[in-house]
């Protein structure tokens, strides 16, 4: 689209606003990720939740660390379950934003795309930090902290050269991306590979060398927290959740996505939540809670530097995996946040400018740029405060939960509102709604489950975080006052949708996506479906 061609359309009328989603450039996101390319993409974010969330959850919930991963984990697993349907019968990019705007409608999208975002950025900025954290195991003078006065305010113990050397990192993955989704999805590919076989070697060798059971348990009976500190970490370990948000983002780059989506998210469910098990009860069964929360830069080299017989080399070497490890993940953030505005800005969300797609690269290369810099505000942000880990870490938690909590509705809508979708994976736990006429309906209980689950982690963040209090709900009414602006402005409605032919679009992204019995199911569905409310309309007569 040219520039002139995207301010008339933000300029034209609601009506013509519905003939076809924005930013029709003729050139469209290339389809490059496989298999192993779609595992990684969300292996980057939650396969890197312990590396980060470890020191910050031993800080918060002490002896409880284990529990609390658990109920984060159990969590979790549903709401990988909701994003396996979705992604499976809606690949398109966008995700859980994407997932929501056909659910809920357009305004309830867009906070749902705004919450994600801000995750996806403080993402990008978390990761780099913690990256350049493992760096720092090798170069400690990185965490030198020294006391900066700007305009008459004094901010204590800042660590300039971590920040610095975070933001050098931004500045490359928002490169890598702008080059194409295929040279970035093979640095995850190769760098993935190498870590879940690290992961899995250190934990071997640590169950088999130093754990030990009677201090677990010693350290769960005598540093148990109140339930204050304990739901302030068990809503810290919502950081794993963002790695399926991942894999969704990807569905539309994805070969093959109803066989793939499904065969990936659900082995990604269970690696991580049984990484996440093991990590934190080694960590409580080797060594004292206080420790960890002291190394929050670099938890797990500190892990493997304890081990004994293999720690002397153990250390030095989970600490460059780590930093790989961490870094793929805040790739898939840059990754993230570019998918997310390229379909909202494609559905009239935010301005068709953020949908332009390099013709050369064939990225969304403006979003790229636009939401790698509001990472890097925000990390310079962070880095004012004592505790840059922390505060990003408190931010994180209130856009997850909240964009989660929209995306289990949307599940429930959606199984009500467009039963003749094809789903090749449902979520399990079903339990039939509804007449005999049409397709049958199904209400998921699994579903009910991960919303009441996340709700009470939304719940957590609320009245455990302070930072995630202010910041959170701020970023959303920012993101409220710039959709109703460019809303008003372009002649679209405020609080209505706008309608597009679903049904159309599926179908060419199905075919597109090689999806050909999917696309031959859905016609045939519709078709029932046409000729069921021909008769209800001939009865009605």
């Amino acid at each position: 689209m040219t520039e002139s061609a995207t301010a008339e359309n933000e300029a034209g009328t609601a009506q013509e606003a519905v003939q076809a989603p924005a930013g029709s450039s003729g050139h469209g996101l290339r389809r490059a990720v496989g298999v192993w390319g779609s595992f990684t993409w969300g292996y980057a974010d939650v396969g890197a939740d312990v590396y980060v969330a470890l020191g910050l959850v031993m800080g918060a919930a002490q002896g409880g660390t284990n529990v609390a991963f658990l109920f984060a984990g159990m969590v979790y697993v549903c709401v990988g379950l909701a994003y396996t349907e979705l992604a499976a019968a809606y690949p398109f990019a966008g995700g859980g934003q994407f997932y929501v705007l056909r659910g809920l409608g357009d305004l309830l999208g867009f906070a749902a795309g705004w919450a994600v975002l801000l995750d996806f950025t403080i993402d990008i900025s978390l990761f780099a930090l913690a990256s350049v954290g493992y760096i720092s195991f090798f170069f400690p003078v990185l965490r030198d902290t020294v006391d900066v006065s700007v305009l008459g305010l004094t901010f204590p113990q800042i660590q300039p050269l971590l920040i610095f050397a975070a933001t050098l990192l931004v500045l490359f993955l928002a490169g890598l991306n702008i080059v194409g989704v295929r040279e970035s999805s093979r640095f995850n590919e190769i760098l993935g590979a190498l870590d879940i076989i690290s992961e899995s070697s250190l934990l071997f060798f640590g169950f088999l060398f130093a754990f030990n059971g009677p201090l677990l348990l010693q350290q769960m009976t005598t540093a148990w927290p109140d339930p204050f500190h304990l739901a302030y970490g068990a809503s810290l370990a919502i950081i794993s959740f963002v790695g399926l948000e991942s894999i969704s983002q990807a569905s539309q780059e994805t070969v093959r996505p109803s066989t793939v989506v499904p065969r990936t998210s659900i082995g990604l469910i269970l690696t991580v939540l049984i990484y996440a098990l093991a990590f934190s009860n080694l960590g409580l069964a080797m060594l004292p809670w206080q420790t960890f929360a002291a190394h929050n830069a670099d938890p797990v080299a500190w892990l493997a530097s304890h081990v004994p017989l293999v720690g002397v080399i153990a250390g030095p070497y989970v600490a460059g995996l780590g930093a790989t490890l961490v870094l793929i993940s805040a790739n898939a953030g840059v990754f993230g946040a570019s998918r997310i505005t390229y379909s909202m800005g494609r559905y009239r969300l935010l301005p068709s400018w953020f949908n332009y797609v390099h013709p050369r690269f064939r990225t969304p290369v403006r979003t790229i740029l636009v939401f790698s810099g509001v990472a890097l505000l925000e990390l310079w942000g962070a880095g004012l405060s004592q505790n840059a880990f922390d505060t990003l870490g408190n931010m994180y938690a209130f856009g997850a939960a909240s964009a989660y909590m929209l995306v289990f509705v949307s599940l429930l809508v959606l199984r009500v509102k467009d039963p003749w979708t094809p789903r090749p994976f449902r979520v399990p736990g079903n339990i039939r709604v509804g007449g005999a006429e049409g397709p049958p309906k199904a209400l998921p209980v699994v579903g009910v489950l991960g919303f009441l689950g996340i709700s009470s982690i939304f719940v957590m963040v609320v009245f455990t975080h302070e930072i995630g209090r202010i910041a959170g709900p701020a970023w959303i009414a920012l993101g409220l006052v710039i959709y109703l602006f460019y809303r008003r402005r372009a002649g679209l409605p405020l609080f209505g949708s706008i309608h597009y032919d679903w049904s159309k679009e599926q179908l060419e992204v199905y075919r597109d996506a090689g999806e050909a019995e999917m696309a031959e199911e859905l016609e045939e569905n519709l078709q029932r479906r046409d000729r069921l409310l021909s008769g209800q309309s001939g009865r009605k007569k």
